[in-house]
């Protein structure tokens, strides 16, 4: 796949930084394109997204507590020195600049979006942590999870589009609260919906080559799965490993409901799946949480015959599941409850990153190659946590291109459960 205007250097960094599980289902139909454009729609006065409240499971969560200065959570607090953000700082104290690393990382992200979005202008911060109790009781601010925003020009006409660009930078609640600002609050970073990468409940299945299905977190490597191969036809593909696994943790899934043939996908809202915006098979890769009714994806109809079927989303929904799985084959690509979806996640450059899981599908093909009959890699199980090879890359793609190439919700998962 040829990049005009990137540099190889460039485009090694990229390949470096998919590797998170990101990108990819390799080439064939279409697969491995960018993603296709898509006309960004401002909030509404006092709409909020997602459409939830927003101490609830499907925005930012529970409250933890107030964080006071002389309390031993205050060191969960970080301060953004951003130069491409003004903080009011009213109080004086430097409080609006300390907030979780959650808020930070989206805050900047926007800022970014910001800039893009209108040269010349910045982000503004008129609250972030309060420690004066100038909001109500049970307010995000009070722990450093919530900002209120505008634009550094104080127009009131751009703070619609503003408040959709801090859903797209990654808020995990973004509300068209005033005239005078857009209200943004996230996850707490002890939230394992707050650590979502690319993956799939345990729960979810898939078909192996025994013809029966089979759990996620049942597959050992050496099994071979249903996959696509270079045009769009169904093959079995070999399971090489997990490059994620989060087995006792709780997480919130996108679930992507399908009609004619009636079908359910759960998955991380920073996967990527393939779809079209028409019939006409066209597709493109997009992350989960792009997905909206009307698009169309892949499945494996019931009855006769070995093909896949397009199929309209019905319905776009969240809900929370067990345990998170990111299986890797040797195509790129798997059925996932008859749903073809990438095995990569975080970035939408699948070819890239297709090309920088290369070694580990190289090692699983060498390595059945020249083991002994004696060997049995079904007996081998996956550690907790992400996979050591896309942990490296991902940190120095990270390094080198910065987080805000990244998904907002493609954060590495911690070393341990918990």
């Amino acid at each position: 796949m040829a990049f005009v205007g990137i540099s190889w250097p460039r485009c090694l960094c990229f390949a470096l930084l998919c590797a998170h599980h990101a990108v990819g289902c390799g080439p064939g139909r279409g697969y491995g394109r960018r993603r296709f454009s898509r006309k960004l729609s401002p909030l509404t006065y006092k709409q909020f997204v997602p459409n939830v409240v927003e101490k609830t499971l499907g925005a930012s969560g529970r409250v933890q507590g107030k964080i006071t200065r002389s309390s031993t959570r205050f060191r969960e607090l970080t301060a953004n020195y951003n130069p491409d953000i003004i903080f009011k700082d009213e109080e004086k104290t430097g409080a609006d600049r300390l907030m979780t690393q959650r808020c930070k990382d989206r805050l900047n992200a926007l800022a970014i979006s910001v800039m893009n979005q209108w040269p010349g202008v910045k982000l503004r911060v008129t609250e972030g942590w309060d420690e004066d109790g100038h909001h109500s009781d049970g307010s995000l601010h009070y722990e450093g999870r919530a900002v209120d925003v505008t634009t550094s020009d104080r127009d009131r006409g751009k703070y619609g589009m503003l408040a959709r660009l801090a859903v797209e930078a990654g808020f995990d609640w973004v509300f068209y609260e005033s005239k005078a600002h857009v209200h943004c609050s996230v996850k707490a970073e002890n939230s394992a919906a707050a650590r979502s990468g690319g993956c799939f409940p345990g729960t979810s299945w898939v078909r192996v080559s025994t013809g029966k299905k089979r759990l996620l977190k049942d597959l050992r490597p050496g099994d071979r799965v249903l996959a696509a191969d270079q045009g769009g036809r169904p093959v079995y593909s070999d399971f090489i490993t997990f490059l994620d696994v989060q087995s006792t943790a709780k997480n919130l899934f996108l679930r992507v409901l399908t009609m004619n043939p009636r079908r359910r996908l759960l998955l991380t809202p920073a996967h990527l799946v393939f779809v079209s915006t028409g019939r006409a098979w066209r597709p493109g890769a997009r992350f989960a949480s792009g997905v909206r009714p009307g698009y169309f994806v892949e499945t494996l109809p019931r009855g006769p015959g070995w093909k896949l079927q397009v199929a309209k989303v019905e319905s776009v929904s969240m809900v929370q599941a067990h345990g998170a799985y990111a299986p890797l084959t040797t195509h790129g690509n798997i059925l996932v409850d008859d749903v073809l979806a990438s095995c990569y996640a975080a970035v939408e450059l699948h070819s890239v990153a297709h090309v920088a899981l290369a070694p580990l599908r190289w090692a699983f093909t060498f390595g059945s190659a020249f083991s002994s009959p004696s060997s049995n890699s079904t007996e081998e199980h996956q550690l907790e946590g992400l996979h050591w090879y896309p942990r490296l890359l991902h940190s120095l793609g990270r390094l080198l291109l910065g987080p805000e190439v990244l998904h907002p919700l493609a954060l590495p998962p911690p070393l341990s459960p918990g």
